[in-house]
């Protein structure tokens, strides 16, 4: 009798030391913003509308892309309606932190420096740098190391990953940085820059609009680039959902039919502005 009593009490020991961190976790997950966005009924997409394929505006004034289908297919899980908030990239990390949308969904690479300020779920698509040339280097440069010279003129846009691989692998280039994708691209068009360094899915849209002229694209990317959805830290329930729900569409046929939408296929370039 004494031993069972022994025993009973060890139990109710560990049922009362477990009772704290019970509390905790249902604390915790009451905090995670996936139960704000089912609470408000509503998802909060934070992106900027400029980075075809995967956010723009049509010639309707809607942002469609890659990004917006996947967040309508993201919202429509949840049972909960859909609100874009177009924000400026270099803008959009503090943004998110400042509880101006819940997620971040904006083809932005993952990194460890965007890392230490904010958590990733896994990467929903790989995507990596690739140059659109001039033409009157064709055949000239064939790679992004032939450009390391202080006699070219390289381009891409402020606060990207474009931007990082430049200075950090084109060192002796000069370098000149832009507000937007399309007007560093410009530059190269028009004989002001020698290349622009960006994510291949861009500069492949951006070739097929120009239609070859002045430009020639490189397109072996020479980065590892994961695209991830950004949401703030100390979240584990969110990032646990966002995992399972990229699980579920790359097993299930949606996230195909949008990849053949809007990066396999360019037929949507006639709707967009």
């Amino acid at each position: 009798m004494r031993f069972m009593t022994k025993i009973v009490l060890a139990l109710l020991l560990v049922a009362f030391a477990a009772m704290p961190v019970m509390a905790a976790d249902h604390e915790l997950a009451q905090k995670s913003t996936l139960n704000e966005i089912l609470k408000r009924g509503e998802l909060r997409v934070g992106l900027d509308a400029g980075y075809m394929p995967f956010e723009m505006t049509d010639k309707k004034g809607e942002i469609v892309g890659f990004d917006v289908d996947m967040a309508k297919e993201m919202a429509k899980a949840m049972g909960v309606k859909l609100t874009i908030v177009n924000t400026d990239y270099d803008g959009i990390i503090p943004a998110l932190m400042a509880d101006k949308f819940d997620i971040i969904i904006s083809g932005m690479t993952v990194n460890q420096e965007r890392n230490l300020q904010i958590n990733f779920a896994d990467p929903y698509i790989v995507v990596g740098q690739a140059i659109l040339l001039n033409k009157k280097h064709e055949g000239a440069i064939t790679s992004y190391k032939d450009l390391n010279d202080p006699k070219f003129t390289v381009v891409s846009r402020i606060g990207t990953t474009g931007e990082q691989a430049a200075k950090r692998m084109i060192p002796k280039a000069q370098y000149k940085s832009f507000e937007k994708e399309s007007d560093g691209a410009m530059e190269v068009v028009n004989g002001q820059a020698d290349a622009f360094v960006y994510d291949l899915p861009f500069n492949v849209v951006f070739m097929a609009q120009q239609g070859g002229k002045n430009l020639v694209l490189l397109d072996k990317p020479f980065t590892y680039e994961p695209l991830g959805f950004g949401v703030k830290k100390g979240d584990p329930d969110f990032l646990n959902w966002l995992d399972n729900f990229l699980t579920q569409i790359k097993n299930d046929g949606r996230f195909d039919r949008i990849y053949d939408k809007w990066i396999k296929g360019t037929e949507w370039l006639k709707d967009i502005q």
